[in-house]
């Protein structure tokens, strides 16, 4: 199949993972942050070469895009440049998430944060025949209170470009019942949620973040079959796994793509979206996620159409982009 020229879905991209090292580069020039890095070594500062031992060392990626991500102008610049990449290969509709608490080293507030990504990301739209939305990610690391100012700094923003809220971060077992109140906050807020869990951590954690926080969609849950009340949860709610191939393999969430539980998940009947998870560090984008999983899924024009509907109206969009969507996919020749 041609995965190029569908029209896709990616409901699992974050922006700091997912910025051209040429903008990288020139920001680290412009704030004369010297750090040795260069035109020659600029994508192994950025991206995952060769092995990764685990989710942890994936992280270490992140902390070079942070350092020049701290002003509004560029902000706004980086998130349309991600939206305006997405576009180039025919995503249709993109959720970009991140972490505005990440965001605040030079002054900034949560708010104008959030406000600055919006931003960027209205004038992509404005430009290229593109949807999306935000969701504001909630650091695992940071504890629930810094969770609840995120939270809250988001409010002013909700049903305007943004529209969920995720846990994201390092994995601990059992991290769910620390965020019991900020989700019931975020949930009361408007809010939809997300969450990272069963990727680095057991399938108990999937079904924590169902039952505890509410979790409409589970980032990654790689690890769900270890949970059998999870998996039926998941199965009988229609709860949707936003699946990361690349990324998976690369934290070692899982050994071998051809091995990869999220096959079995869809042959089940589970609800799956492929997505790019970071596509700077793991040097991939949505055609190659396709290219490298779709065999696997045994994928044809049909299937594939039945998992971008169902991606679509897992999405966090609001109806009338959702239909507008749909029938993008059913023009397809």
């Amino acid at each position: 199949m041609d995965f190029l020229n569908l029209p896709k879905i990616d409901l699992h991209c974050h922006l700091d993972g997912s910025l051209r090292p040429g903008s990288v580069l020139e920001l680290l020039r412009k704030y004369n942050i010297d750090l040795g890095i260069n035109e020659t070594n600029i994508d192994d500062a950025l991206k995952i070469r060769g092995h990764c031992d685990s989710l942890l060392t994936y992280l270490k990626k992140f902390d070079l895009p942070l350092k020049i991500m701290q002003d509004k102008e560029d902000l706004e610049r980086l998130t349309y440049e991600v939206f305006e990449d997405a576009k180039n290969e025919n995503i249709a509709y993109l959720e970009l998430r991140f972490a505005p608490v990440l965001h605040i080293n030079k002054g900034l507030s949560q708010e104008e944060v959030i406000g600055a990504v919006i931003k960027g990301m209205n004038r992509a739209k404005d430009d290229y025949d593109i949807e999306g939305n935000i969701i504001i990610c909630c650091m695992k690391n940071l504890g629930e209170e810094e969770a609840l100012k995120t939270i809250k700094a988001g409010y002013t923003y909700m049903n305007k470009g943004l529209v969920g809220v995720d846990l994201a971060g390092k994995e601990d077992i059992g991290f769910a019942h620390k965020y019991i109140r900020a989700m019931r906050l975020a949930k009361d807020m408007g809010y939809n949620i997300t969450v990272h869990a069963g990727e680095a951590g057991p399938g108990q954690n999937i079904l924590d973040a169902i039952s505890l926080l509410g979790a409409q969609r589970i980032g990654h849950g790689t690890n769900l079959y270890q949970s059998d009340e999870a998996f039926r949860l998941v199965k009988k709610n229609n709860i949707f796994l936003e699946v990361c191939p690349t990324s998976n393999l690369q934290t070692k969430a899982v050994d071998r793509l051809e091995k990869h539980p999220a096959i079995y998940y869809y042959k089940e009947g589970i609800g799956i979206c492929i997505n790019t998870d970071n596509r700077t560090v793991s040097n991939t984008d949505l055609t190659a996620e396709f290219e490298a999983i779709g065999h696997l899924l045994s994928m044809d024009r049909p299937s594939y159409i039945k998992m971008y509907e169902r991606a679509v109206e897992a999405s966090f969009a609001d109806r009338e982009t959702k239909d507008k969507l749909i029938d993008k996919v059913r023009r397809i020749k």
